[in-house]
């Protein structure tokens, strides 16, 4: 049987020099069901517009609102602490690649676990605000990092929508970034520093740097390349590796083939005749037959090697925005180095990838100074002309 909601009016008394609201309301107790349990709450101080009685009661109307219209659910009573480690990592976990998993989890108990006792349906956006102020104040984050923080509880929240649990808005919605340093600025190899490591780094850290060099691969990509997918002229990507786990690629156009230039071809088929020339099977393999793991190869040969001969090392990141960054240069359309990069979104590649270098904005402005003068000679000629 269904059961009717009551309509309450609340209990208003004043103690000290403040008013108070005793009322009833439905949460979810520990043995999991649900059950009305009095509370108490300050509705304002009795000075004021709020000095009289009828003034904090009209307060009341309008606080016990979502109650009385069912609007307010029980499970809105959880903190936010408890709904994010009971409901919404494990929905994480179960829908979104373990390194997504991996990312959110590091991000909720280092920054955010400690500052979310408050409820759910108590939650405001000044809520938000400060939660970002603060933590910007305490803990020096930058701008892009407090902007995936405002990300992840927005995404809490809408999955709280979604299931239900909410009824109200978004409150991470309209918050707005506290002022923070900028990111740091991320580095993109130049074919210069590309060909310079390919000589001091030995196998197959070099075929490793080629490959991602050339393809634009990412890491966990490039950790996952078959031998059965490589057919010449072009690499499937047919998962990925993240520690010893391997996942569907990024998206649904990550999984589109790139295409395997020559240089990068040869580097492959040595590679290949090292490993006694396998048909299948993992094409970076470690000595115990695992996917290679790239960050230690990266740490104890790679970055060696370089530091002896003076080069810097900037990550295997560093190498799919250098692959947009030297086609740009090459002057290939941005469609183009969009789906060599397999993005989504064409201003995910040319707002990330795509960097600036000096050398491009010298030559820009020396284009830019010869039309100057080229124009301010036909002018100078005209002139001498009509006088």
């Amino acid at each position: 049987m269904k059961r009717t909601r009551h309509h309450q009016e609340g209990y208003v008394f004043k103690k000290g020099s403040a008013w108070y609201l005793r009322y009833y309301d439905r949460i979810v107790a520990s043995s999991g069901e649900t059950e009305h349990k009095q509370k108490c709450r300050k509705l304002a101080d009795a000075v004021g517009r709020t000095r009289t009685k009828q003034a904090a009661r009209e307060l009341v109307e309008e606080f016990l609102r979502p109650l009385n219209d069912g609007t307010a659910t029980p499970e809105s009573t959880m903190a936010l602490r408890q709904f994010v480690e009971e409901v919404y990592l494990p929905h994480v976990a179960e829908q979104k690649r373990v390194s997504t998993y991996k990312g959110y989890t590091h991000m909720w108990s280092r920054h955010l676990k400690s500052r979310s006792m408050i409820a759910l349906r108590d939650f405001r956006t000044v809520d938000g605000e400060n939660l970002l102020r603060a933590i910007a104040r305490t803990e020096n984050l930058n701008r892009t990092s407090l902007a995936h923080l405002k990300s992840f509880l927005s995404g809490a929240f809408r999955y709280a929508r979604r299931q239900g649990i909410l009824n109200t808005e978004n409150p991470m919605r309209d918050v707005v970034l506290p002022k923070a340093r900028p990111g740091n600025e991320t580095h993109a190899y130049s074919l210069e520093h590309i060909l310079q490591m390919l000589v001091v780094v030995p196998e197959p850290a070099a075929t490793a740097i080629a490959t991602a060099a050339f393809t634009g691969a990412r890491r966990g990509e490039i950790r996952g390349m078959l031998w059965e997918n490589y057919e010449g002229d072009q690499m499937r990507i047919t998962q990925s590796v993240f520690g010893s786990h391997a996942d569907e690629p990024k998206s649904a156009k990550s999984k589109a083939p790139v295409p395997v230039i020559a240089p990068l071809a040869k580097y492959l088929a040595r590679h290949r005749a090292a490993s006694g020339n396998p048909e299948t099977g993992l094409i970076f393999k470690s000595q115990t037959g695992t996917s290679l793991d790239l960050a230690q190869l990266a740490r104890f040969v790679i970055r060696p090697a370089l530091r002896q001969a003076g080069l810097a090392w900037h990550g295997w990141h560093a190498f799919r925005r250098g692959l947009a960054t030297n086609l740009y240069r090459l002057g290939v359309p941005d469609k183009t180095i969009q789906a060599i990069l397999r993005h989504a979104n064409l201003s995910t590649t040319m707002n990330a990838y795509v960097k600036s270098v000096p050398a491009d904005a010298t030559a820009a402005m020396k284009a830019f100074e010869a039309l100057c003068n080229q124009h301010a000679t036909g002018a100078e000629e005209a002139k001498s002309a009509v006088m």
